[in-house]
């Protein structure tokens, strides 16, 4: 058994009471519910509509969590739209939706404005999807190709503009490298994904990244594309071409992937096993907003530094009652082993077990 499956079965023992004690009861009662068995174990269910909408990155773990729940419990809805973390969180924060989802957690004014619906609860960030951030490039005749922090900062402000520079041979020993120039692919719109790529090179290589992080492209060079669909293409058909998605687009499109260097100097290859590795080096903040600190020099033997992580953003309390008992059934499946394993071979890492934990303990809360 693997390390991604030993932890998936562990954290199966972790959330056995959880899913236990939110099956038991409810002091909600607006909406019948029923335990359901399914090949992911078992859901506690709950009848009604809810919508929610945000995160792109989370898309495929939403269908497939969705289709595995409705199919389990007749007698529910859960519509849920990829149309961005931006524009879920505002969706939220205008009562549109039950919850949203967000590849960064609220924050400023929209949190003060979102906390206004939670009438006698408060405004909660759960973290409930991993996965990493690939580096994904097209360079004939180079496999495995090694990039630290600080050489890839320096391919994104550009001054690094050749696949031969010293700094690139230097993270590949041994490697012949190209001549050619280095085409640089970033997101041309508002992304999480590009929040969390430049939060790994503002944490990891800030001597050589000087723009910050932020969900739009801040640094003057490189060719914008739309979507990590429009990355994806654009790298694959670009000879000399750089970008950064989500794995699953690396992997459907079947391009190369670098290893990147972490804070215990090892390169270290994509993959939701090491992934998960580095999500358990992030600090989780205290009480019920489980707001994640990300640790970009983290010393973990194994872990790969670039990832995202999808929040749900809802109310403890402020719901109407049919919707928050549906919210409350629904992410207490996604949070359980269960609904960690279901999605694991969609290109998402587990949750780390002990901040599973503290997920569907703040779920429980929901009323």
């Amino acid at each position: 058994m693997n390390t991604a499956k030993r932890q998936v079965a562990v954290m199966g023992l972790a959330m056995s009471a959880v899913l236990g004690v939110a099956a038991c009861g409810s002091d909600n009662t607006a909406a019948p519910s029923s335990t359901a068995g399914t090949a992911t174990g078992a859901i506690s269910c709950a009848t009604g509509s809810i919508t929610a909408s945000g995160s792109t990155a989370q898309k495929n773990a939403m269908d497939e969590w969705v289709k595995k729940y409705q199919i389990a419990c007749p007698g529910s809805s859960i519509n849920y739209q990829g149309v961005g973390s931006s524009a879920g969180k505002q969706a939220f924060v205008d009562g549109k939706i039950d919850f949203a989802g967000s590849d960064s957690a609220i924050s400023g004014d929209q949190a003060t404005n979102a906390a206004k619906r939670c009438t006698g609860g408060q405004i909660v960030d759960l973290p409930m999807v991993a996965g990493p951030v690939a580096v994904i490039y097209n360079l004939s005749g180079v496999k495995d190709l090694q990039l630290s922090a600080s050489t890839l900062a320096k391919i994104y402000s550009a001054a690094i503009t050749k696949w031969n520079d010293p700094a690139i041979a230097a993270d590949n020993p041994g490697v012949t490298l190209p001549s050619s120039p280095i085409v640089p692919v970033h997101r041309s719109d508002g992304s999480g994904t590009t929040d969390n790529f430049t939060k790994f090179l503002d944490g990891a290589a800030k001597s050589d990244w000087t723009f910050g992080s932020g969900s739009d492209w801040k640094a003057p060079s490189g060719q914008g594309s739309k979507g990590s669909d429009g990355v994806t293409s654009t790298v694959k058909s670009t000879a000399g071409a750089i970008g950064y998605v989500e794995l699953s687009f690396a992997e459907n499109a079947n391009l190369s992937t670098a290893k990147i260097k972490n804070g215990a100097g090892e390169y270290v290859a994509v993959s939701t096993e090491a992934t998960s590795k580095g999500v358990s080096t992030a600090k989780v903040a205290s009480g019920n907003d489980l707001k994640l600190t990300f640790d970009y020099a983290a010393t973990t033997p194994g872990a790969y530094p670039i990832y995202l992580v999808t929040y749900e953003i809802t109310c403890t309390k402020g719901l109407a009652a049919s919707q928050a008992t549906l919210v409350k059934s629904f992410l207490t499946y996604t949070s359980s082993t269960g609904g960690q394993a279901a999605i694991a071979d969609l290109g998402y890492a587990p949750l780390p077990t002990d901040l599973a934990a503290k997920v569907s303990s703040v779920v429980a809360t929901i009323s």
